[in-house]
């Protein structure tokens, strides 16, 4: 029977992978922290998602109630919505990375990065025609991103190089 050896081949590559993992683990939360702030916001007065605000949006959750409490409805159901699945796609990221990567899994690396990148290749395009990319709105998923690629290279390093031995 064969096995697969999912150990890095030295000490400093189990380091790097160790440290790109934990941080690929980070940002997954990351991702879960920005789901719960989506979330809270639903039910608060402030109810658009965090940055948006009158220079995008000129009418607020009472206006929108107002006008229409369905409406008003059917948006509160969508952001809960986005919210749960930011927040399983941040579980599961997290999860894979400090579970899969972290013991020197490819499919695992594979799987955490794509998971994440399709879900901002399909999500992010849509704010930029309506004025939807403000600091206030984008900064922060584009801040974890950066920390969780900054992971992802760095437990890349040692998943090729074992892979190519």
């Amino acid at each position: 029977m064969t096995t697969v050896n999912t150990t890095p081949r030295n000490a400093t590559d189990e380091t790097r992978l160790r440290l790109g993992s934990a941080i690929m683990a980070v940002g997954g939360l990351g991702f879960l922290g920005y789901a719960v702030i989506f979330f809270i916001r639903n039910f608060t007065d402030s109810f658009l998602e965090l940055g948006i605000g009158p220079d995008q949006v000129d009418v607020g959750k009472a206006e929108i109630q107002a006008f229409s409490p369905q409406l008003e409805h059917y948006i509160s159901h969508l952001h809960i919505a986005v919210a749960a699945f930011i927040g399983a796609t941040g579980i599961a990221v997290a999860a894979l990375a400090w579970y899969g990567v972290r013991r020197g899994e490819m499919w695992a690396w594979v799987t955490a990065v794509v998971v994440p990148v399709f879900g901002l290749a399909v999500a992010l395009p849509a704010h930029y025609p309506w004025g939807f990319d403000t600091i206030g709105h984008l900064g922060l998923i584009y801040a974890d991103t950066l920390l969780f690629v900054v992971g992802a290279g760095i437990a890349l390093v040692p998943l090729l190089r074992r892979n190519r031995a």
